[in-house]
């Protein structure tokens, strides 16, 4: 009875470990730009997912994966050791994406707003494309 315990455990453990998809380093390295910079939009707390995963399943359905919750609910104690760590990286994958969605937003809208000073010929091609530049630098967060 105690070794079937023991793989149950195990193999839960290795296929629950990290539900929640991390951000890869060139992803994490521009959280922390967008972070520094101050235009990161957190939607979701870390460390509330954090906190959450410690109750049942809580740690994934703060993080919209109410299947992972359900799963990690039937888990516990044991999913104590991973949900957590699913509502820290959950919480920090949908800021990045939000952000990234918003900041993407905003691109468009002043390279259109630009395009459209170009089609008056307010701008020269010249100016434009030295405008254009400084947009495309203003949102590189790598």
């Amino acid at each position: 009875m105690r070794r079937i315990t023991v793989c149950l455990f195990s193999l839960s453990f290795l296929g629950l470990v990290g539900c929640a998809t991390p951000l890869n380093s060139l992803q994490q390295r521009e959280y922390v730009a967008m972070e520094n910079a101050g235009v990161l939009v957190e939607e979701k707390d870390p460390t509330t997912g954090a906190v959450l995963g410690i109750l049942p399943g809580f740690g994934s359905f703060y993080v919209r994966e109410p299947g992972y919750g359900i799963v990690n609910l039937l888990f516990w104690p044991f999913s104590v050791l991973w949900d957590p760590v699913s509502g820290y990286e959950g919480s920090k994958a949908i800021n990045y994406d939000i952000t990234r969605h918003k900041l993407g937003r905003e691109m468009k809208a002043e390279l259109s707003e630009l395009e459209v000073r170009l089609a008056v010929e307010q701008l020269s091609v010249t100016e434009y494309l030295i405008e254009k530049r400084k947009i495309e630098d203003k949102y590189a967060y790598e």
